[in-house]
């Protein structure tokens, strides 16, 4: 009876070995989707699946979900390192009444959005949602019509995010928000134009944000800092914040309840209704003398701090 027993547990351990083998072997460091795809496929360059969702679970750690051709590929949930690429073609996301992609990785996790027009009617969520990642690179992005924020981070630890030659318009809340509850939000912004939305830029809890040769434009305002709940700093330079409907650059808020600090240098911050740069409550802005704020109401930059720099 022993020797049964034995055999049958060897047995039995050498099925779920060829079972996680087969697993391992069936996820492809690159996979493939495309618009007359079918997910029951294994998502091949020959036979590729037809949502991103499909994709993902066929595709390894740190490995590549590539566009074949035009289509709507579903929004996705990413729990691993990935990159979803959808250059050369029409890489459409339509969520209405959902999030496009919603980032819940590990800390150690790296993902890559590139090459992806989000949209809704405007009834979307967030087009990207970012809740734990250790970076989330966003490239040559196109998103639009959410009736919350564009790009929104709303992390628990700490997380590294780029956005570069991305567009965002026509958000109900901000176009790019950063924020976290006990980790630090680093983010880069550069090339990238927000426009006809709540607030262009919003940094909040434990975020520090660059932004480089971009345009904030059409918003309520432009660009507004608010520690609530934790300190914020914006570094803005060589960008155009312009036309937006109240403030170009708003430091604080009636609800900030810590340090919300812009730094501002060679910005052309123009036509705005309200004040180029406005300061309220804990507020502080740093001038480097060298940003045209014309054209607002008001103009100039009262309360500012004048900043010189220095050359090493």
């Amino acid at each position: 009876m022993s020797k049964v027993r034995f055999t049958f547990n060897m047995l039995a351990v050498a099925i779920f070995t060829l079972t996680v083998v087969s697993m391992a072997q069936a996820q492809a460091t690159r996979t493939w989707v495309s618009g007359v795809g079918d997910d029951a496929n294994p998502c091949s360059r020959t036979a590729p699946c037809k949502t991103f969702a499909g994709a993902i679970s066929k595709t390894a750690a740190a490995g590549e979900i590539s566009v074949l051709d035009p289509g709507g590929f579903g929004g996705l949930t990413v729990t691993k390192s990935i990159t979803v690429n959808g250059e050369g073609t029409l890489a459409g996301v339509l969520n209405a009444s959902v999030n496009g992609f919603v980032i819940n990785a590990l800390t150690t996790d790296n993902v890559i959005i590139r090459n992806v027009s989000i949209n809704a009617p405007n009834n979307g969520l967030d087009g990207i949602r970012i809740l734990s990642a250790k970076t989330v690179t966003i490239e040559n992005v196109t998103i639009a019509g959410q009736s919350s924020d564009g790009i929104e981070v709303l992390a628990t630890n700490n997380v590294n995010v780029a956005i570069t030659n991305t567009q965002i318009k026509n958000c109900t809340g901000s176009g790019i928000k950063a924020d976290t509850s006990t980790g630090l939000v680093r983010m880069m912004i550069r090339n990238t134009n927000v426009s006809n939305c709540g607030v262009g830029v919003n940094p909040r809890r434990n975020s520090r944000v660059g932004m480089l040769d971009s345009t904030l434009a059409f918003n309520s305002i432009g660009l507004l800092v608010e520690g609530v709940g934790g300190s914020a700093v914006a570094v803005v330079k060589d960008s155009l914040i312009a036309n937006n409907t109240s403030h170009g650059i708003q430091a604080g808020s009636a609800t900030s309840t810590a340090a919300s600090t812009a730094r501002i240098s060679s910005n052309l911050i123009h036509n705005n209704a309200g004040a180029g740069v406005s300061i309220q409550t804990q507020g502080v802005v740093d001038s480097f003398l060298n940003n045209e704020i014309i054209g607002n109401n008001p103009d100039g930059c009262a309360g500012c701090n004048n900043v010189s720099g220095s050359i090493n």
